[in-house]
């Protein structure tokens, strides 16, 4: 296994394990208040933090031998991609859905919570390896 390999799958490690916490506490919290609307509402924004960021990761992997400026364009698409793809779906949840169906208040907050955790647990798993990036040469001359 490469050290690229293995310093994905720990940052993917890292984020998985706070982010399945925070969703099996977001899931207790929406059932305890909002019933079986919330633990909808709960369930589909795990299912939509967990692929906004895994296409993340994915990308990264295929970009990774990519020349810099390819690389550039691949991120700023998918980033724009999945703003489009993330926006139709919240239209067409709000548009097609009842509020009886998927409480609303329990996705945006299970969301912004799940986001919170993945995005913390990828820090702290960045911040334990340990990476060495290579410092530019000192082009001054005396």
């Amino acid at each position: 296994m490469s050290t690229q390999a293995s310093n994905e799958s720990q940052l993917l490690r890292g984020a998985l394990v706070p982010t399945f916490i925070v969703g099996l506490i977001a899931i207790g919290v929406s059932v305890l208040f909002k019933g079986v609307p919330g633990l909808s509402g709960a369930l589909l924004a795990q299912a939509v933090v967990l692929i906004y960021f895994l296409v993340h990761i994915f990308i990264s992997k295929i970009s990774r031998n990519l020349d810099p400026m390819s690389t550039m364009a691949l991120a700023m698409f998918s980033y724009f991609a999945k703003f489009m793809l993330l926006g139709a779906f919240l239209w067409a949840l709000t548009k097609y859905t009842s509020r009886t169906t998927i409480d609303r208040t329990s996705f945006g907050a299970s969301a912004i919570a799940l986001t919170f955790a993945w995005l913390g647990g990828e820090i702290a798993s960045y911040l334990k390896l340990k990476t060495h990036l290579p410092l530019p040469h000192d082009q001054r001359t005396n």
